[in-house]
């Protein structure tokens, strides 16, 4: 009977593992928790995920709490994520002052639903659902006039079938605002950290390293604004490096049309969407297509400033 269930162990991670593999298509890599990957923010993913020197709102409490310097508007934001084979995540942020400090917290839920357990062809013998949380708490602040840093902590847990998991990870940012105007550059290192073994052995981070910077268009005299960024993204345990690239044209700072390009993914490379402002309430769009067979990616967000 023993020797039946780890059978059965064996092949439920097998069959996890591949559906992990066609849902977030990546380097090489022996790094897990890929929900970690994903953006926060429809209007950072529209723009090929280039949030490190873009996210100026609470989403910056994902990609560089560095960004959280200086902005003492409170926020709340809910994102929604449809992603593919069955990946769906909630995704809520808030941000305000504390102490005279920018405070963010998030919370990420994601869950991959109906993985069928198999042990001979035909009808699976049942089904379970995999689940990701993360809880985590952000703060950033000026150590010059031009260069601001900030450190985000994480709470993070995984629950495959029977076994569980927690752990904690960390993000360490940087923003520079350079002496040319409209020019901003920044870097992040994050997910440093680990995780409780999850049965046998423990589920590594995926460490991450960005480094990029975004120009802002001078359009003063007109109706329009532009802005476009490019990052360098490298996971510490894949093989291939990234390359981010994203734009963002608005008219009457009332509607936006975005479009980016990701690098080194074997499914998917161009994103897009769209946003719209009603005074302190914004509405974001994003759509990330996918090749081989896998479809399509739609991601909604709603945010408000008081």
């Amino acid at each position: 009977m023993g020797f039946e269930i780890l059978i059965l162990m064996k092949k439920i991670i097998l069959i996890v593992a591949i559906s992990l593999a066609s849902i977030f298509p990546q380097s090489a890599g022996n790094s897990g928790l890929s929900f970690l990957k994903f953006g926060f923010g429809a209007r950072n993913i529209s723009m090929g995920d280039v949030g490190l020197t873009l996210s100026n709102d609470v989403t910056s409490l994902f990609y560089n709490p560095a960004n959280l310097a200086g902005n003492e508007e409170s926020q709340v934001m809910f994102m929604h994520n449809e992603w593919i084979q069955d990946v769906s995540s909630e995704v809520i942020g808030a941000r305000s002052q504390f102490l005279g400090l920018p405070v963010a917290i998030g919370f990420n839920t994601t869950s991959i639903s109906e993985i069928e357990i198999r042990q001979k062809p035909g009808e699976p013998d049942a089904t379970f659902d995999a689940n990701y949380f993360f809880g985590s708490l952000s703060t950033g602040f000026f150590i010059t006039e031009q260069l601001s840093v900030g450190g985000t902590v994480k709470y993070l847990y995984e629950g495959l079938y029977t076994d569980e998991s927690t752990g904690w990870g960390f993000d360490m940012g940087l923003n520079y605002k350079t002496p040319y105007k409209g020019l901003t550059a920044a870097a992040i290192l994050k997910n440093l950290g680990s995780m409780n073994a999850l049965r046998d052995e423990s589920t590594k981070l995926p460490t991450e390293f960005r480094v990029g910077a975004a120009y802002e268009f001078d359009f003063a005299e007109t109706d329009f604004g532009l802005i476009a960024a490019g990052e360098f993204q490298k996971y510490t345990s894949d093989d291939d490096p990234h390359f981010n690239f994203g734009g963002e044209v608005m008219y009457k700072k009332v509607i936006a049309l975005r479009t980016g390009y990701q690098s080194g993914y074997e499914s998917r490379g161009f994103t897009g969407g769209i946003g719209l402002s009603w005074g302190n309430l914004n509405f974001d769009y994003a759509f990330v297509p996918f090749t081989l067979g896998l479809g399509n990616a739609s991601l909604f967000s709603l945010s408000f400033k008081f």
